[in-house]
């Protein structure tokens, strides 16, 4: 079973509260930072989602490093891509459990895929309320978190393509195979 959880409008000051932190640290190592985006389903106010704060770092190329290790300072442990180009992961601190932050690069499709999402589940809240249901039906019936992610894929590319994404972004999107780790404590 995977907790999804009716919207929550705490959410929304979670991240700005991770937001102000990121942008302090990175502006006091000098790492020149595009934008810190909430992303996820916790940034659809109304939409039922993992109780979990998803962060997008977004930086031009050049400086993915610096951010990471920006990151490593405040008690991130680096877990490099896992399967998705352009987007580094981080297991996070003790202190901000129930977040995922992620480095992310300028213009990839990663990040096109996660803004398409967000944007489209904000504008339309017919198409926001059925992926809720999606969420909340997969969630109380997956074995683990490939099953929840499988059992919501159909519904996550007719987001995509209401976003106007291609057939080959999609596809491209679809073939990306995120290995879930255990957790080294």
């Amino acid at each position: 079973m995977i907790e999804v959880s009716d919207y929550d409008p705490a959410w929304a000051a979670r991240f700005v509260a991770l937001r102000e932190e990121y942008a302090a640290a990175l502006s006091d190592a000098g790492v020149p930072v595009v934008a810190i985006e909430h992303v996820g389903s916790t940034a659809v106010p109304g939409l039922a989602a993992k109780p979990i704060i998803d962060c997008d770092i977004v930086v031009r190329a050049e400086h993915v490093e610096a951010a990471s290790a920006v990151l490593v300072s405040l008690g991130f442990e680096a877990r490099g891509e896992l399967g998705i180009p352009q987007r580094w992961a981080f297991w996070e601190p003790a202190r901000l459990v129930g977040t995922n932050t992620y480095v992310i690069v300028e213009g990839s499709l990663a990040l096109h895929n996660h803004l398409a999402v967000r944007d489209v589940l904000r504008s339309d809240p017919s198409l926001r309320d059925e992926y809720g249901e999606v969420k909340k039906r997969v969630g109380a019936t997956a074995a683990d978190i490939y099953e929840y992610g499988g059992g919501k894929n159909d519904m996550v590319q007719r987001i995509l393509a209401a976003a106007g994404m291609s057939e080959a972004e999609r596809d491209s999107i679809n073939s990306n195979e995120v290995p879930v780790t255990p957790r080294k404590r």
